[in-house]
């Protein structure tokens, strides 16, 4: 049965992508990564915010752009959005709700992970119990601005328990799992 996986990486003051979603910070810390490198061959299908859809990608302006892990993954897509576009997108199914885009994904991962992408899918999926890991790459640099990890206005507690913890020299990363 598969796993629900958010993956990402983060400033070490706790921001995924800079102010407006700008995602040109991460590129200095892509690099090789046997963390990386193993999950994605346990990836099986991708759960997809719209906005990252769209846009927050860190490959802008090269041949990379726009591919999954820069190209280094390949597979199902399903894309949460109310707004799908007209033509149609080779391997991606644009989905409108939260429980029809997890139950296909899931179907289509098999065995392997739904891997999130988009902090706030990530956080729909958590409220909804349904986000059971995190591998998060722990950037040595602060942004200052931009979408957090996890924000949730008014606070919540999450307890987590660590899985794995090695270091890269472009990261340092925490593999989690989601206690309940």
């Amino acid at each position: 049965m598969a796993k629900v996986l958010y993956s990402c990486t983060m400033s070490l003051d706790g921001f995924i992508a800079g102010p407006g979603g700008d995602m040109s910070w991460l590129t200095e810390h892509l690099g090789p990564n046997p963390t990386v490198e193993g999950f994605m061959a346990r990836i099986g299908a991708l759960l997809v915010g719209n906005r990252s859809f769209r846009g927050d990608d860190p490959h802008r302006g090269t041949p990379k752009e726009g591919k999954p892990f820069g190209g280094g993954w390949s597979g199902p897509q399903f894309v949460l959005t109310h707004n799908p576009p007209d033509t149609p997108v080779p391997g991606t199914t644009f989905v409108g709700d939260l429980n029809s885009g997890l139950a296909q994904a899931k179907a289509a991962a098999g065995d392997g992970y739904v891997n999130v992408i988009g902090a706030s899918v990530a956080a729909q999926c958590l409220a909804a119990d349904e986000l059971d890991e995190l591998l998060v790459l722990v950037a040595p640099v602060l942004l200052g601005d931009g979408v957090r990890l996890f924000d949730q206005p008014g606070g919540t507690r999450v307890r987590l328990e660590r899985l794995g913890l090695t270091h890269t020299p472009h990261s340092t990363d925490l593999w989690l799992r989601v206690v309940r």
